[in-house]
């Protein structure tokens, strides 16, 4: 016996839904963050498209980094803010010494992670953030590959995507 039925095409936009919840967990530490610092061992690797429109960082970041970058929030940075009416997180950090004010648009965001407690958020690429038809699914990864991950985002690589099902605590069974 096969099963010929084809996966019914939704109607509601269930992709996009998701989409926008993942990013929202991404704006909502990074507003806490700004507001209240950071708490204890928690520092994020937050991943963007340099070549979004909007992005406005310096020059020689932008010849660096003429695609995506990734900035690390751990000890030196200020004035974190997300403006949810520009759709933009501005931040100001120190490259080699020299202060810059980098404004990230909210749609340009590729990845969040945050390595302190493995948690990460991988997002569609800039130009499905507002049609978003086909978003790729987070993929669970094991501890090792986690751990990995921290050393690839600490070379400068993109964050490693991890499921937030994948080390939520969960009760013990007696």
């Amino acid at each position: 016996m096969t099963d010929d039925t084809k996966p019914v095409e939704s109607l509601l936009p269930y992709d996009r839904w998701t989409e926008d919840a993942m990013r929202e967990v991404a704006l909502r530490a990074l507003d806490h963050v700004g507001t209240h610092g950071l708490p204890g061992d928690h520092h994020f690797y937050l991943t963007f498209r340099t070549d979004h429109p909007g992005v406005q960082i310096p020059g020689h970041l932008k010849a660096r980094y003429p695609e995506e970058m990734t900035i690390v929030i751990q000890h030196q940075f200020w004035d974190l803010k997300v403006d949810r009416a520009a759709q933009t997180v501005s931040i100001g950090l120190s490259f080699g010494g020299v202060p810059a004010k980098l404004i990230i648009p909210i749609s340009s965001m590729t990845a969040f992670w945050d390595p302190h407690v493995r948690v990460g958020l991988r997002f569609g690429p800039p130009e499905m953030a507002e049609d978003v038809l086909d978003v790729p699914d987070a993929i669970p990864l094991s501890p090792a590959q986690a751990e990995e991950g921290v050393k690839e985002a600490e070379a400068e690589a993109p964050a490693q995507v991890v499921s937030l099902d994948a080390f939520r605590r969960r009760p013990a069974r007696d």
